[in-house]
């Protein structure tokens, strides 16, 4: 009897079980594996009203050839956006453009593609990855910042140095995205209970808000600063803000994962607030769904809540 045949079989039975039920899950959450796929969900967003970020999955790339290949993917997508007439942006994480293996690679390749991104009147957002890559994803960006004004950059709650590095950005005119982040932290840089998390994101939202007139100023762009999140709390808490303070609802947007909150997006898109929805795409699935899934417990129960209301 072959112990070796025996030990194994029931881990790789067990390994594509787990594989079959995320990939049920991925597929509200992602459009698929191919640029089709995520035209297709684009447009789909498009007619219920709302804008869509399109995102390629994958990150940590350290092959020049898997990063030129990235880099034509996104060139592609941006083209087949402009003819296709999809009102949307990319989301690129600057790992994927060569981030892990040089600054000076990835500040060329991100130059590149937001100079086609202009040619098609796109916009551009650079995901923010671990901490790791924090204070240079940053710094790349303000050098953006001087010649390129149609791109925006992501900030997390979880992070003890946000409400810095937003107070910078406001400054020097740059748009926001503000998430609650997705990347496991020690607790010296990040907060790590949820309702720490939380209350970092409301004081980020009062900063925003009470620096309205600054933001308008500085930057003459359509989208002033992104709202990512599904707490009801914090989406209404940013509304009561967005009338206190008087800043127009086409100046910011409420950004939300595909396939989750699809009846709080009805619901904003409703009373006149733009909303987009965040759509990956591509093969590497697997990572992104896992950390999802770990990002907050909320995640799972709002996706079957999701799926239980359609």
């Amino acid at each position: 009897m072959n112990s070796g045949i025996l030990s194994s079989h029931p881990y790789s039975h067990n390994h594509m079980l787990m594989e079959r039920l995320l990939m049920s899950l991925v597929k509200r959450w992602a459009a698929g594996s191919s640029m089709e796929d995520a035209i297709v969900a684009a447009k789909n967003c498009n007619l219920r009203g709302q804008r869509v970020i399109l995102n390629r999955l994958g990150e940590e790339y350290t092959e020049e050839n898997k990063i030129n290949q990235v880099m034509e993917e996104y060139s592609n997508l941006l083209g087949r956006l402009y003819l296709e007439k999809v009102e949307g942006s990319i989301s690129v994480k600057l790992s994927q453009l060569g981030l892990s293996i040089s600054h000076d690679l990835c500040l060329k390749n991100l130059k590149s593609l937001v100079r086609r991104a202009k040619e098609f009147e796109k916009f551009v957002w650079i995901d923010m990855e671990s901490s790791k890559y924090t204070d240079v994803t940053l710094m790349i960006y303000f050098e953006m910042l001087r010649c390129h004004r149609g791109i925006g950059v992501v900030l997390q709650s979880a992070l003890r140095r946000s409400a810095s590095d937003l107070l910078h950005l406001i400054e020097v005119g740059g748009i926001v995205r503000l998430v609650k982040g997705a990347y496991h932290e020690n607790e010296q840089i990040a907060f790590t209970s949820p309702i720490e998390v939380k209350a970092n994101y409301t004081k980020l939202l009062d900063i925003i808000f009470n620096s309205s007139h600054t933001i308008t100023k500085v930057n003459n762009g359509d989208i002033k600063f992104a709202i990512a999140t599904h707490d009801s709390y914090l989406v209404d808490y940013a509304i009561r803000l967005s009338r206190v303070s008087g800043f127009p609802k086409n100046n910011f947007e409420f950004e939300f994962l595909k396939g989750i909150r699809d009846d709080l997006k009805r619901s904003l898109v409703g009373q006149g607030f733009i909303v987009a929805e965040y759509v990956p795409y591509g093969d590497e699935w697997l990572s992104y769904s896992i950390r999802r899934l770990r990002e907050r417990k909320r995640n799972l129960f709002l996706l079957a809540r999701s799926l239980v209301l359609l």
